[in-house]
């Protein structure tokens, strides 16, 4: 890479500031990575922690500060570098305080250098009393007038952000809370999402099983693979993560094959993704109104089991622009839990079900069909309606509503 940007970066990485922390200089390469590519979305607090320190997704950074600690100890180190071996540099980097995005801009070296601390570093001169000498009486004035100011700057701080505090806590929740509030309280809820049986190879083409018990059937010869999930799954996943950020919670991320009944019998559940993918959904003996079958030629549709007066039996996609999915919440497996289940007729269908229970307007229209109890919705199962282009949802309907 030419790009006297990411010279710079080596440079700073190469001295003695940085060379020692390899945490540190991770995190300073892939923000500049970021800065480069113009991709601040992946410069936040959650995804550094996820890809730099190796946290979970939707892991709770309010409880974890890995990110902010670091961020500022890397300032002090950039700040070190450019106060002395990088004085010469034409090129400044900074971290600005609040962003992790760095920011690269022309060293201006008319102005004054900043003043160096001797044989210290400038993170341990910073930390140094000012003892040294005794300033003069109108520096001294000057210093406590400062003091004055700052205190006085925190006391109004402080009660502007108390009266921010109570004019927030009577702004009335979103509609969202209603569904997903059971999972923002207690132990983080156990989100798990398909992962379907493959045998063979990338190269040599994979075959879906479409049962665990057939994995040794000669009609699937190859090596079995489970790594894979869908398109429309991961960006479910991404959505949950932006709605469990925003309220401040956390939750465990497992592949359904990973998953063991002893850890979550005890906890909130949330499957994402068709029964036939995901094993620990088909072996949740819970009854329901809808279900996913397939028909002769093994295309899907979902199966009403308890048709209410005027609904159709099945629900089968027009055209390949159509789909359908299931979206419940019902009792836990232990009382005082709940369940969540998101499963399309293909990959499409479960991000779709998952985008609509993300979404205020949508969780209303299920919460005045069904009601609510202490603030949360009553346990359903619906069917959505989706429009497809392209293989992504554009529109989705609420087609009928079971409450359980």
């Amino acid at each position: 890479m030419n790009d006297p940007r990411w010279a710079l970066a080596q440079r700073v990485i190469a001295s003695p500031h940085l060379s020692s922390s390899p945490k540190l200089v991770e995190f300073f390469l892939y923000v500049v990575d970021c800065s480069l590519r113009e991709a601040p979305e992946e410069a936040t607090e959650q995804q550094i922690g996820v890809h730099v320190f190796h946290r979970i997704p939707g892991y709770n950074s309010s409880d974890d500060s890995i990110v902010r600690s670091q961020a500022r100890l890397l300032r002090l180190k950039l700040a070190a570098y450019f106060a002395n071996e990088g004085n010469s540099e034409e090129l400044l980097v900074e971290i600005p305080k609040g962003h992790y995005l760095p920011v690269f801009r022309p060293a201006n070296h008319a102005a004054s250098a900043p003043p160096r601390a001797g044989s210290l570093s400038l993170e341990i001169a910073e930390t140094l009393p000012e003892t040294a000498a005794e300033p003069p009486s109108s520096s001294r004035r000057f210093l406590w007038k400062g003091i004055a100011g700052a205190l006085l700057c925190l006391l109004i701080g402080g009660l502007s952000g108390l009266l921010l505090e109570r004019r927030l806590s009577a702004v009335p929740r979103s509609d969202v809370d209603t569904f997903w509030k059971p999972f923002f309280v207690g132990d983080s809820p156990l989100i798990i999402y398909s992962n379907p049986l493959f045998k063979g190879t990338p190269y040599t083409g994979l075959k879906l099983v479409p049962n665990a018990d057939m994995a040794d059937s000669p009609e699937y010869p190859g090596t079995p693979d489970e790594t894979y999930t869908g398109t429309g799954e991961a960006t479910a996943i991404h959505e949950l993560t932006r709605v469990f950020d925003t309220h401040h919670a956390d939750f465990t991320l497992k592949r359904s094959r990973l998953v063991t009944w002893d850890e979550a019998k005890l906890r909130n559940l949330v499957f994402v993704g068709a029964p036939s993918q995901n094993g620990a959904l088909q072996d949740l003996s819970t009854t329901s109104d809808f279900a996913i079958e397939l028909d002769g030629n093994d295309k899907g549709y979902i199966l009403n089991r308890h048709p209410h007066s005027g609904e159709p039996q099945r629900f089968v996609p027009a055209s390949p622009n159509d789909e359908y999915a299931i979206i419940a919440s019902i009792p836990g497996i232990e009382s005082n839990r709940r369940i969540a289940i998101f499963t399309g007729l293909t990959t499409n269908g479960t991000q779709a079900a998952v985008e609509f229970a993300c979404t205020p307007e949508n969780v209303r229209q299920i919460t005045d069909r069904v009601g609510k109890t202490s603030g949360v919705i009553k346990p359903f199962e619906a069917v959505l309606h989706i429009k497809l282009s392209g293989g992504v949802p554009l529109q989705s309907a609420l087609e009928t509503v079971h409450s359980r």
